[in-house]
């Protein structure tokens, strides 16, 4: 359509046991949605690697819920000061935390993460829709954004996979809620086979051309993220 991107992600790896990984979705219906997703990447990945590089573990539940906060807060300040509201920021997020043997999820909306544990994918963040049809939850949202917290003990999967709701169609088995084995099997593999660790430049393009594909882009015509991790 020739418009602004809605879409945003980060992958952080603060230390040699830790990895932050963040998909946020800015809302169609705000102005300025993708630069609050944007926003959201940046700032949250900075409160998390933080928090790794002073603090032992993860952070307890009562200290998650204040993370949104803060991004809200800095939201509402850019906003201030282009004379906009923080509604005209509206994004989803979903981010991974892993550290060590610990594993937990954070999500607001209808972005999604699953992983893959014994060879079985398993949605770990299913899309949460909001009252209405279309609708969702944003981390904007008053008085307080709707956050999901899940732990899970990191040792026990070996590939996630965390995406935005413009492939969840696709990913994902609804009747089920279960992920698509036939989708994600095939996207692993190269990334469970690849030799050097790290950003897979050469795999990422690939990945890129395909989601902007008639293949895909036939069934689909949002914005479409998918960050791929394995640990093999």
């Amino acid at each position: 359509a020739g418009t602004r991107k809605q879409d945003a992600y980060t992958v952080k790896v603060p230390e040699h046991d830790a990895l932050c990984v963040i998909v946020s979705d800015g809302a169609g219906s705000s102005s300025h949605g993708g630069e609050g997703a944007s926003l959201v990447c940046r700032m949250l990945s900075t409160v998390i690697c933080d928090w790794i590089a002073n603090h032992g573990g993860l952070p307890p539940d009562d200290q998650l819920y204040e993370w949104p906060d803060l991004v809200r807060d800095r939201l509402a300040l850019v906003a201030k000061k282009r004379e906009l509201t923080k509604r005209q920021f509206a994004s989803t997020l979903v981010a991974l935390i892993v550290r060590g043997d610990d594993l937990l999820t954070l999500q607001v909306g209808d972005s999604a993460l699953v992983a893959r544990k014994a060879g079985q994918w398993e949605a770990i963040c299913w899309p949460e829709n909001g009252e209405f049809a279309s609708t969702t939850y944003f981390i904007t949202d008053d008085p307080e954004p709707r956050l999901q917290i899940v732990r899970k003990a990191a040792g026990d999967y070996d590939a996630f996979a965390a995406f935005s709701d413009g492939i969840d169609s696709i990913a994902l088995h609804h009747a089920n809620q279960e992920p698509h084995a036939r989708f994600f099997d095939p996207m692993i593999k190269p990334v469970d086979q690849a030799s050097e660790r790290g950003r897979l430049v050469a795999l990422s393009a690939a990945l890129g051309r395909y989601l902007d594909g008639p293949a895909i882009c036939d069934r689909t015509d949002d914005d479409k993220t998918l960050v791929l991790v394995s640990r093999g």
